[in-house]
């Protein structure tokens, strides 16, 4: 049951033979960074019809303040985009836990109320409306956590392209108390963005975009279970020079919490340790 608790609240430059660009000159540097490293292609792909597929996983470690691991849980699903209406989409939604942290992963539940779940990609994802067909239970902050996680992934990768400029640091305009749809609030610190670097995804030359927000404030109450705590977060999003699509992302975020259930004496304290990876699937 703890396990189930802990877990649920929670550049380097490569340069393809493609360029043909000599760069022991320095005319061919300025070259090079003239046409790569001006300005990043403004706004979202559109949605026409050619669909987007990505796969996330999230690995949640458990730990107690003095780094004991405690349990893990691992969600899986799949995510389209690209439709036409704008909607996006999640498949194959799986959480599976293993007690030891060595074990691997079994095969896991699949959460059918997620099949086919689509949605407009919006800050109304933030809404308790939107999630009326999910259970009442503490395990559908798995599910609310991957929509939410895509969401900050998309916004990273298209929102800010405008005014990033290479290597120069940006402070996103998203800050303050956000309501998590009715199960808790979330304190957004200052979130700091920055170009780091050209490389290649998938064949694709892609901006390196980082982010990293520190100290956000989190409180979560659900299913007879109160949380509070901060959470620090930080990653990367390989985005498409030409296409503007995801190639790839990641994100990593460590939370410390205070736990409170109904009918245990005592709170206890642990820390949460996420690692999240973006895979387009061919």
């Amino acid at each position: 049951m703890k396990t189930k608790l802990l877990s649920a609240m929670t550049a380097m430059l490569i340069l393809p033979a493609l360029f043909s660009i000599d760069l022991c000159s320095g005319q061919n540097v300025k070259s090079f960074e003239k046409r790569y490293m001006t300005r990043l292609p403004s706004g979202r792909p559109a949605d026409d019809g050619v669909l987007q597929k990505y796969r996330m996983t999230a690995v949640y470690k458990n730990l107690d303040i003095y780094g004991n691991f405690t349990g893990k849980t691992k969600v899986v699903g799949d995510y389209t985009r690209g439709y036409k209406d704008g909607y996006s989409q999640w498949n194959n939604v799986w959480v599976a836990e293993a007690k030891n942290e060595q074990d691997p992963f079994p095969q896991g539940k699949k959460q059918e109320f997620m099949e086919n779940f689509r949605y407009l990609p919006s800050s109304g994802m933030m809404e308790e409306e939107y999630f009326k067909s999910f259970p009442k239970a503490i395990d559908n902050i798995f599910a609310r956590n991957l929509i939410w996680d895509m969401l900050g992934v998309e916004i990273f990768a298209w929102r800010y392209n405008d005014s990033l400029r290479f290597t120069v640091p940006l402070t996103s305009d998203i800050k303050g108390d956000f309501n998590m749809a009715d199960i808790g609030k979330y304190y957004h610190a200052s979130i700091d963005l920055c170009w780091t670097g050209i490389s290649v995804r998938n064949g694709e030359l892609c901006a390196v975009i980082e982010y990293r927000a520190l100290n956000n404030r989190v409180q979560v109450e659900v299913a007879n279970v109160k949380t509070k705590g901060t959470e620090q977060y930080w990653g990367n999003t390989w985005v498409s020079l030409k296409t503007r699509q995801i190639e790839f992302a990641e994100i990593y975020s460590s939370t410390f919490q205070e736990i409170e259930v109904a009918g245990m004496k005592d709170k206890f304290l642990a820390k949460t340790i996420r690692e999240l990876t973006v895979e387009r699937l061919k």
